[in-house]
């Protein structure tokens, strides 16, 4: 398959600290991949230099093949990249439902079509219909996370980055927020998800990365890589991630 988002040597600071060295990844239609490692390991860099929240050169991120490392983040949904970003970032004192509607309306502003409406979205989360007219901080941190998704999804992306979202959640809520995985993935709709979880990082993708201090040090099919391999590469030879 080829690949529907890809980066190629890519490199990121933070003013005059690098925090991306060389890192060459790439995401099919309709596949899923984790990206782990310890914290500060440049996960979460990875996705906002892609999303173009930190200057790039615009070869070094490629959609389709073609170029667009460095596009501004809008430019980026319109061109079919969304995020869920790390701690959510609802727009408290609105509703769920006026939280959607925010993306349905830039997915019409800049001509976005997919499949995703309000309809089907409620199908996958249900709470959501429920709690329409709640407003977002009076839901618990599961029911938010799902709004967050919701929200990505409505801008009918290609590619969904996902930020840690399971973290800080309930087993069980974590559990059905990727039981909602295959379904989004079923629309041909890549996912890029940050993962501490092991564990659930290989149930729940295709493919791993795994990265240290800025650059990948192991991929390959996430049912094919064991713990040994993990525990080398997300710490160092001698480690192992149990």
């Amino acid at each position: 398959m080829s690949a529907v988002l890809s980066t190629h040597g890519l490199v990121a600071r933070y003013g005059d600290f690098q925090a991306l060295y060389g890192v060459d990844a790439e995401v099919a239609a309709g596949e899923a991949v984790a990206l782990i490692g310890a914290n500060g390991a440049g996960k979460s860099t990875f996705l906002r230099a892609i999303m173009g929240l930190l200057p790039v050169a615009s070869e070094m991120v490629r959609l389709n093949g073609a170029p667009v490392g460095g596009t501004a983040p809008e430019r980026m949904v319109a061109q079919g990249v969304a995020i869920v970003p790390e701690g959510r970032r609802l727009f408290t004192g609105m509703s769920v439902e006026d939280n959607l509607r925010v993306a349905m309306d830039q997915a019409a502003r800049v001509g976005a079509k997919g499949g995703w409406t309000l309809e089907r979205l409620h199908q996958l989360f249900p709470i959501l219909k429920e709690k329409a007219r709640i407003p977002v901080q009076s839901l618990s941190g599961g029911q938010q996370q799902m709004v967050a998704i919701g929200r990505a999804l409505l801008c009918q992306p290609k590619v969904l980055l996902c930020d840690e979202i399971s973290l800080g959640l309930a087993p069980k809520v974590i559990r059905e927020i990727y039981a909602a995985l295959p379904e989004i993935r079923a629309q041909g709709t890549a996912i890029v998800v940050v993962e501490q979880d092991v564990g659930l990082a290989k149930s729940a993708t295709d493919r791993l990365y795994c990265m240290l201090e800025g650059r990948v040090t192991l991929t390959g099919r996430s049912a094919e890589i064991t713990r040994e391999q993990i525990g080398e590469a997300y710490f160092g030879a001698g480690h192992a991630v149990v």
